[in-house]
């Protein structure tokens, strides 16, 4: 049969009867399962190559009883941290035969919530939430439907739902050790958030700073507006008497708006201010001087999340919870004070 005679797309027939074998022998072939011969599976590839046959996925349901597709849905997907887990799931699921769907919160709640309705509806198995935007009623409501996952820092724990998330008060631990141990006393913690894993940070700083530097009261600027935040770190750098030699802060992109305020003031990285940055993203590479940073495990939590997702639609039924452990990336924007 030629493609080009016929208007209609060629069906698992058509390969089966041009390739001279069954039906099912090409779903295995297409479907890259076991059960065929390396030649037998390439003859069959080619002759669907040839006649221009493509797996149809809601046909393929209806027979199955299944989709094969899982929902991604992220908050932010100009965010790099966001990104890498997406692709880590992506990753996961391309090894499992499963196939993504990928919902856009555009760092609105209820878009998020839109969103997530969107990809339940599109016939989903199972959803993997790159965000800890949406309340725990929700998340509740939904994992009563499908197998939920959340990759990232819940407010609280969801009956049902299962989450992966990095080990906040490590990665917070190691910056601020980090800095302490280069002999920096006067260092602030610069954050624009109130989110769980934002918060968490926030608190190991005060704890460590008064481990290790407990004749001073740590000093945090925020949660508030970013740039009001810099521009007020810069200001300290220019009028205090004793102004902080170092800065800790929420992720690289806060980071990277400091170090840019600082070039802009004329202040030194690191000379006059150290810098450590949150996710180890690659803005971390591009910025002169490179940022030293936490490196969460972006992709391993994007993995793991799709393999909890898989053992729930395997038929796992109690909840999973797990936290992986960040580490320190030294690079040049971290030094000894004053150097």
């Amino acid at each position: 049969m030629n493609p080009a005679q016929t208007s209609r797309p060629p069906t698992v027939h058509d390969v089966a009867r041009a390739a001279g074998v069954s039906k099912s022998a090409v779903s295995l072939a297409v479907r890259n399962q076991k059960g065929l011969s390396e030649a037998t599976r390439q003859h069959i590839l080619s002759v669907a190559q040839e006649l221009g046959y493509r797996s149809n996925v809601w046909a393929r349901s209806l027979v199955q009883g299944r989709s094969g597709l899982v929902g991604v849905l992220l908050q932010d997907l100009g965010n790099s941290y966001h990104r890498d887990v997406t692709a880590g799931v992506e990753d996961a699921a391309a090894e499992q035969d499963l196939r993504l769907v990928i919902g856009h919160g555009r760092r609105d709640a209820a878009k998020l919530r839109t969103e997530l309705d969107s990809l339940l509806a599109l016939g989903v198995e199972g959803v993997v939430i790159v965000s800890s935007w949406l309340p725990p009623q929700a998340l509740e409501e939904i994992a009563r439907r499908v197998p939920l996952v959340v990759a990232g820092r819940l407010p609280e724990l969801v009956s049902g739902v299962d989450s992966v998330a990095n080990h906040d008060e490590i990665g917070a631990r190691l910056a601020v050790e980090h800095l302490t141990e280069l002999g920096h006393e006067r260092i602030i913690h610069l954050t624009g958030s109130a989110r769980p894993a934002a918060m968490h940070r926030q608190a190991t700083f005060r704890e460590v700073m008064r481990e290790h530097v407990p004749g001073i009261e740590p000093r945090v600027e925020g949660p508030q507006r970013v740039d009001a935040a810099v521009r007020h770190v810069i200001f300290q750098l220019r009028e205090e008497k004793a102004p902080p030699t170092a800065v800790f802060t929420q992720n690289d992109r806060v980071a990277a708006d400091l170090v840019g305020a600082c070039l802009d003031a004329g202040v030194s990285v690191p000379g006059q201010l150290s810098v450590v940055g949150y996710d180890n993203s690659s803005i971390c590479r591009m910025l002169r001087p490179q940022l030293t940073s936490v490196d969460q495990p972006r992709q391993q939590m994007g993995r793991m999340a799709l393999e909890m997702l898989s053992q729930r639609l395997a038929g796992r039924s109690e909840d999973l919870h797990e936290r992986l452990s960040p580490q320190l990336v030294v690079r040049s924007s971290t030094g000894v004070p004053g150097t």
